[in-house]
Formats: structure tokens, C-alpha cells, sequence
């Protein structure tokens, strides 16, 4: 029998599903935010590669070009020193120009960058490369930390960041674990085996093609009607409300040392060059580091201490929106402090007990680590959060850069219980920044976040 009602009811419900699937509805923002994220993971995991896969081949390398100790560690900090020139120069491109057009650019020069590695034969030219591909991943972090504050709802935005420092651990420890197995067990070269990036990012290139401008940053260039849109379209309404309470203005370098937001620069950069430094020298030579107290290197030292580190970050991963900032970022600090301080001052600790403190370095490391790239875009207003997250990154890779320059300078100058002292006392200074300077941003839209440090 035919009933023309029921035929209709069913053609309204096709039609409702189907707009349901369309363009602005949840489905569409749920699966645009996935694409996003994955690119966003993406590039931090590249980046923890990129400087994890050298690590293992260092020697092979330095043997092969005939180089010292010198050179070894300037290729070594070879990508930290790009990162230090393309961090503050994306973030102001990014400010100005919108996030689109560096969000793509800087792959595609790191995939550039990368392909090359395999036809290098010379200190000289390596050094280059490694800094061109440290340039592009300086644009990354002033860019893809800000995209993703910008794009996610309040509840998630803690997690979602999260999860780009635990894809930078990730990466680390997966290059250091590739890097040895096949420098151990293959015939490979050490320009391959550092190739090995150019294929994530190739991935991560056409993965980022077609992906729209921030919202926000259009909103704070006055361009209301186009952010609008693309609010509607992308983001959850949460998000879409909390830009519109957004001032139009325009952002300059000096703003980020202005009476408003001094404070919350002061405290992203030191905070971050305090967290990485001692990390990045005791990761990166792990093996000879391990060696020097008795311990076995390799896949027992260097991809063990990463994997501990990994798991810290992973912890703060699920505490981040719950527990809150701050609590994840002074306690940690003081701890890894008095920790290293006893590696150095306890000349004549058991190896056991040597190791032990190591891995409670790299586990309590990391998860204040995982919040150096959540406070930036939190803490600072959208006109300067690309230069902004770019500057505080240019500082924590000079920090980055004089561990990993100055550490095998300073193991077999002055020891290695002095050189832990050392790394300790960076500890200590972040530590007293953050017990004043840290502030709790749980809970906040970016624009309540970013008012917190304001004065």
C-alpha cells in the first residue's frame, strides 16, 4: 500500500542527515579538528625526530668526516640554532601575514631540507642543512601552537596541546630507536638514516594542503565577516562566542615588554629555557652521559630514559585539564633540582641507584616539559601569540643549544658531578620562576587565559 506521509517523513530524514554531514555541522568541525590535530601532532613529532635521530649516528658521522669534538657538537645543535632564527621570524610573519601561509611553507622547506641530507659530504654543508630544517621547525612551533589554541574548544585545549609535546617525545624516542637499529644492524649510511624524516614530511606536506586561516587571527586584523564564516564552519560554538569578545588590534614586537604582558614573558622563556636545557644534554648524550657512571648505553640508556620521559608527558596528558596547570609545573621543577643535585654531589652512588635517578629526572622533566608549549598560546592575546610563542621558543633553544653544545665540552673538562650541579642549578632557576610566575589557566577561554599575567 502507498502512504505518500510516510515516503515524505522519510525523504525530510535523509535530508536532515545529510545536512547534519554537511559543511559547519558537528560532523564536518569533529573530522576538520581530527585532520588539524593530526598535522599539528605531526609536525612536533617531526621535530622531536629530526633532533632524536642524530643522536645514534653522531659518531658514525664524525668518524666518516674526519671532524672534532667542536664540530660534532655544532652539527649536533645545528637544528636548535635554526630553531633559535626561525621561531621569533615565523611568529612575527605569522602575526602579521596569518598562520596559513607559514603553516605550509615551513613543511615544505623542511622536506627540502631533509632530502638533501643524503648527497652532503661535508661538515660544512651538513651544518647548513640542519639549520635550514631547524628554521622550519622554528616556524613550526611559533605557528602550530597558536593554530591549535585557536581552533580548540576550551574543555579539550589543555589535552590537545598536550598531545603535541607527547608526539615531540614520541618522535624522539622513535628516531633514537631507528637511529640505532640501523646504524647497529644495517649497512646504511648516516646521510640515510637522517633522511629518514623526509618521508613524514612529505606526509605532513599534502596533509596541510587546503586547511583555512585561524578565525581568530582574521578577527584581530578586522576582517569580521570572513572569521565569522570560518568560525562557523570549523569551530565549536564555544570558541566561536569567545572571539568575538576579542579586541581588533594589531601586534608588535615591543608589545611582548610592555607593562601588560612583560610578566607573561618573562615567564614563558626563562620557564622554558630552564626545562629544556638540562633535558636536551642529558637526552642527547645519553649514551656517553649513561657511560660515564658505569651504565650501559644504547637501547638501555637512550631510548630508556626517552620512554620514561614519554610516559611523563602521557601522565600530564590526562591530569592537564583536571589537576590544572600549575600544580604539573612548580612541584616537578623543585624535584628535578634536587635530584640532579644529588647525581652530582654523590661522587660514589651505586650505578643502580645512579640510574634510578636519572629516570626520575626524565619522568618528572618531562611533564613541566609538556607544559612549555601549553602557556604560551594560553598566556598571550592573539595579536602576539604567534611572535610571542616564537620568542619564548628562540630562548628556550639557546638554552637547548648551549646543553647540547656544551655538554660533552663539560663532561670531559670538568667532570660529569659538576656538570650535573650545573644542570641542576638551571633547574633551580625555573623552579623560583614559576613559584611566581606561574599562573593557573584551567577552565579559561584564551581570552580570560591570556588577561591573567595582564597588569
Amino acid at each position: 500500500m502507498y502512504f505518500p506521509s510516510r515516503r515524505r517523513e522519510r525523504s525530510i530524514s535523509v535530508k536532515n542527515t545529510t545536512t547534519d554531514r554537511g559543511p559547519g555541522s558537528e560532523a564536518s568541525k569533529r573530522r576538520f579538528m581530527i585532520r588539524l590535530v593530526t598535522v599539528l601532532v605531526g609536525g612536533m613529532f617531526l621535530d622531536g625526530y629530526i633532533l632524536g635521530i642524530i643522536g645514534p649516528v653522531s659518531a658514525t658521522m664524525a668518524d666518516d668526516l674526519q671532524i672534532s669534538e667542536l664540530w660534532e657538537g655544532m652539527i649536533v645543535a645545528a637544528a636548535l640554532i635554526g630553531v633559535l632564527l626561525g621561531s621569533p621570524i615565523g611568529g612575527w610573519a605569522a602575526d602579521r601575514w596569518g598562520r596559513k601561509p607559514l603553516f605550509t611553507f615551513d613543511i615544505a622547506l623542511f622536506t627540502v631540507a631533509s632530502g638533501m641530507q643524503v648527497f652532503i659530504d661535508s661538515p660544512m654543508w651538513l651544518l647548513v642543512v640542519r639549520v635550514l630544517m631547524g628554521i622550519a621547525i622554528g616556524i613550526e612551533y611559533s605557528v602550530g601552537w597558536p593554530l591549535m589554541s585557536e581552533f580548540s574548544p576550551t574543555h579539550l585545549r589543555g589535552r590537545l596541546l598536550g598531545a603535541m609535546q607527547i608526539a615531540w617525545y614520541g618522535g624522539f624516542m622513535t628516531a633514537y630507536l631507528i637511529g640505532y637499529l640501523l646504524n647497529e644492524y644495517t649497512s646504511l649510511s648516516w646521510h640515510l638514516i637522517l633522511s629518514t624524516s623526509t618521508v613524514i614530511a612529505v606526509v605532513l606536506f599534502l596533509g596541510r594542503l587546503g586547511l583555512p586561516e585561524s578565525p581568530r587571527w582574521l578577527w584581530s586584523r578586522g576582517r569580521k565577516d570572513e572569521a565569522r564564516a570560518l568560525a562557523r564552519k570549523y569551530v565549536a560554538g564555544d570558541v566561536l562566542a569567545d572571539v568575538e569578545h576579542e579586541d581588533i588590534a594589531k601586534g608588535t614586537f615591543g608589545m611582548l615588554f610592555n607593562e601588560h604582558h612583560w610578566r607573561s614573558t618573562l615567564f614563558i622563556s626563562g620557564f622554558w629555557f630552564c626545562a629544556v636545557t638540562p633535558y636536551f644534554a642529558i637526552a642527547t648524550f645519553a649514551d656517553s652521559v649513561l657511560h660515564e657512571y658505569g651504565l650501559g648505553g644504547g637501547l638501555a640508556g637512550g631510548v630508556g630514559l626517552s620512554a620514561v620521559a614519554l610516559a611523563g608527558v602521557v601522565l600530564t596528558f590526562f591530569l592537564i585539564d583536571r589537576v590544572g596547570r600549575r600544580v604539573l609545573t612548580v612541584p616537578p621543577q623543585w624535584l628535578c633540582a634536587a635530584v640532579l643535585a644529588v647525581i652530582g654531589l654523590w661522587a660514589g652512588a651505586p650505578a643502580a641507584v645512579v640510574l634510578a635517578l636519572f629516570l626520575v629526572f626524565s619522568f618528572f622533566n618531562a611533564m613541566y616539559n609538556a607544559l612549555t608549549g601549553v602557556y604560551p598560546p594560553e598566556v598571550l592575546p592573539t595579536e602576539i601569540r604567534g611572535i610571542g610563542t616564537g620568542f619564548a621558543t628562540a630562548v628556550s633553544r639557546v638554552g637547548a643549544g648551549i646543553g647540547t653544545f656544551l655538554m660533552p665540552v663539560s663532561m670531559s673538562s670538568l667532570g660529569a658531578g659538576p656538570t650535573m650541579l650545573i644542570a641542576a642549578a638551571v633547574a633551580v632557576a625555573g623552579a623560583a620562576l614559576s613559584q611566581w610566575l606561574a599562573p593557573e589557566t584551567k577552565g579559561m577561554s584564551l581570552t580570560e587565559a591570556a588577561a591573567k599575567l595582564t597588569h
